[in-house]
């Protein structure tokens, strides 16, 4: 009982440094960055990609605060690889590698967590619906899990146990439905509109801080958007532009909901890819906020900047000799 008593006295004294730093936007953007592109029977692809996500705006709900005392930023690693089993069906995986850092700067003081490691993991099995819904439409339908295999006992230079929200995983095993709706045209074929919807139903860590009981609040995320092919010096080259919108519920631990977690973004995502060599592609984008509404007093993302490659390797082709 003396044991449950201190977790709980160590966990009330950091909850304002704690869940006023937004566990919900700091993370490994997991939802983010699964799914890719539907592919021939026998295709292989990889990308890896670096995610920088800034963190130095202070919200009360839709309001921005002048405050500028806190900061942080996550650099994630995230590695993907797909194989297309058959034309319609494919298994994606994604590993990854996260480093975070929280800075408060208060009365001239700086208070610096930091912690970094192998991340948790995502399994996502796609079929594609080919012209189900209409003629040169593709309908995409995923369902997949987040895999924990990050560290969640991370400790500060203390010997603290951090919170959740800056472990590199979460010790919870989550289920994540994905759909991608996208549609080319007769009067320019490479000109692609798509709709994505990801939701992610979070586990819970049974073991946070020895003995509680932690949730982090269901993810929901739609994107639409629209992108073309173009040549620029001889170079196929892609330019892309999107919307999208989440929504987070507020974390849980014990069972009740946390004061400071949750709420609702609205951002605007440009993008840019080109073709290296046929078979590898560099891409970049950025995540521009246009509209938060967050719970309570939280640090909404300032901006967040993604490059990455990605390699496709084709199936060999057989070829039958006549005599």
């Amino acid at each position: 009982m003396k044991l449950y008593i201190s977790l709980v006295f160590i966990l009330f004294i950091n909850l304002p440094f704690i869940y006023s730093q937004t566990c919900c936007s700091g993370g490994i953007p997991l939802s983010n960055s699964i799914g890719l592109t539907s592919a021939s029977k026998g295709v292989m692809q990889f990308g890896v990609q670096y995610d920088h996500n800034n963190l130095n705006t202070l919200n009360f709900r839709d309001t921005k605060l002048d405050d500028d005392a806190r900061l942080r930023i996550t650099h994630s690693v995230l590695v993907n690889a797909d194989y297309a089993i058959s034309d319609r069906f494919s298994v994606e995986g994604m590993f990854t590698w996260v480093n975070q850092r929280r800075l408060i700067t208060q009365f001239g003081n700086e208070n610096l967590d930091l912690t970094s490691g192998i991340g948790d993991a995502v399994l996502l099995f796609k079929y594609n619906f080919k012209d189900l819904l209409a003629k040169n439409t593709n309908l995409n339908l995923g369902i997949g899990t987040k895999i924990p295999l990050g560290s969640s006992t991370k400790k500060n230079s203390q010997g603290l146990t951090l919170g959740d929200d800056l472990q590199p995983g979460s010790n919870a095993l989550d289920i994540i439905y994905w759909s991608l709706i996208s549609k080319t045209f007769n009067f320019r074929p490479t000109f692609n509109a798509f709709t994505r919807f990801v939701y992610r139903q979070t586990g819970t860590n049974n073991t946070y801080f020895g003995s509680l009981h932690y949730k982090f609040g269901n993810e929901f995320q739609s994107f639409i958007g629209i992108s073309d092919q173009f040549f620029m010096l001889k170079t196929k080259s892609f330019p892309g532009i999107s919307l999208k919108y989440r929504n987070v519920q507020q974390d849980k631990v014990g069972g009740s909901d946390i004061e400071n977690t949750g709420g609702d973004w609205v951002s605007l995502i440009p993008s840019f890819g080109i073709n290296i060599t046929p078979n590898l592609i560099y891409s970049t984008k950025a995540e521009l906020p246009i509209f938060s509404n967050v719970q309570g007093t939280q640090l909404t993302p300032t901006y967040r900047l993604t490059v990455g490659f990605l390699f496709k390797i084709n199936p060999k082709i057989k070829v039958l000799k006549i005599n």
